[in-house]
């Protein structure tokens, strides 16, 4: 019976609604960060808001700014979804290695007094990106020579394109196609929890005009308070990581560039301009995925890259042996 892409990725991938939806293998982290953000806005919708609408003139008012805090809170939860269930740019993995980038290797042997050709790939080449030679690593899991600012997730067991990191509070790698929403999700949450700590200081404030004193405010609504702390210490978090961002965009780097290379300096090849590189981040077009995990595969595609790496690998080894004998017996004859 034919199977879909999904069935038999080797990745660590988690896949939902028939390989449509794609997480990482941490995507019960999703339940805190979602828990996160839920549980404090229905505790401000249900308290704070409520009684801003009872404290505002007119009522028109607080009821905009609940309707404010659900419609921008469905905004965040739907970037958040479209960061942890989508395919970040994960490359195709090959099925065999590469055959015309093989060298030998004289020095391995395989019995004793015996030396034979070892087939390996060349473990970097060298790429021009924008006139500047770039050097590309062979991986050997996916068995392909990676594309520029492409690395290999340790915990999606995948190579993603323009990856950046994988993130934990999202449960997915951060790479080409998801980066985008990525940002946009901090950066409203940031908005958010200013909002939400600008309204419940002003709570506290009306309060303040009923009962005379900050104490007495902050007893009769300490849900306000709270808020205000938590929004404060998650303010920290979220709106330091953008502008964090902010910089990586306007220079055009990744957070895996960043920390990789340090305080090296290094030709910035990418580097077009802040607004262009802001225009590129923001402004275009999420390129397709390379994968159709939802498709079926074929018999013939489904088979262990290992095992067939392993078979090639072996043939060479034979092929060298039979050659080596080869060289060697107009010696045997002249002996």
């Amino acid at each position: 019976m034919a199977k879909r892409q999904y069935e038999v990725w080797k990745g660590k991938n988690i896949f939902m609604f028939g390989g449509r939806l794609i997480f990482g293998p941490d995507a019960r982290s999703l339940i805190i960060t979602l828990l996160l953000i839920i549980v404090p806005v229905i505790i401000f919708c249900t308290n704070v808001a409520r009684n801003l609408i009872d404290e505002i003139s007119g009522n028109i008012a607080g009821y905009a700014i609940l309707m404010v805090t659900v419609v921008f809170t469905t905004y965040v939860l739907l970037l958040l979804l479209l960061t942890s269930a989508r395919d970040p740019g994960i490359v195709p993995r090959n099925l065999h290695p590469l055959t015309e980038e093989i060298c030998y290797d004289s020095s391995a042997s395989i019995d004793v007094g015996r030396q034979t050709p070892t087939p390996r790939v060349h473990p970097t080449k060298v790429v021009v990106v924008n006139g500047v030679p770039v050097r590309v690593k062979y991986c050997s899991t996916c068995l392909l020579y990676r594309p520029p600012r492409c690395s290999h997730c340790s915990i999606c067991d995948n190579c993603v394109e323009r990856f950046d990191h994988h993130c934990p509070w999202v449960g997915q790698c951060i790479g080409m196609r998801n980066y985008k929403s990525f940002f946009l999700f901090i950066s409203s949450s940031t908005v958010l929890c200013i909002f939400i700590f600008a309204m419940s200081a002003l709570n506290i404030k009306f309060l303040m005009d009923d009962y005379g004193t900050f104490w007495k405010a902050m007893k009769e609504s300490p849900l306000s308070v709270v808020l205000m702390v938590y929004c404060f210490i998650f303010l920290w978090f979220v709106g330091g990581l953008t502008c964090f961002h902010l910089y990586l965009i306007g220079t055009n780097q990744t957070t895996y560039e960043t920390f990789r290379y340090g305080g090296v300096e290094r030709p910035r090849i990418y580097d077009r301009g802040c607004l262009k590189n802001f225009e590129e981040v923001l402004c275009s077009k999420i390129k397709p995925s390379s994968n159709n995990f939802h498709a079926y595969v074929q018999e013939n595609e489904r088979g262990d890259s290992d095992g067939n790496r392993r078979e090639k690998v072996e043939d060479d080894r034979e092929i060298g042996g039979n050659l080596l004998k080869i060289s060697q017996r107009p010696e045997a004859d002249d002996a």
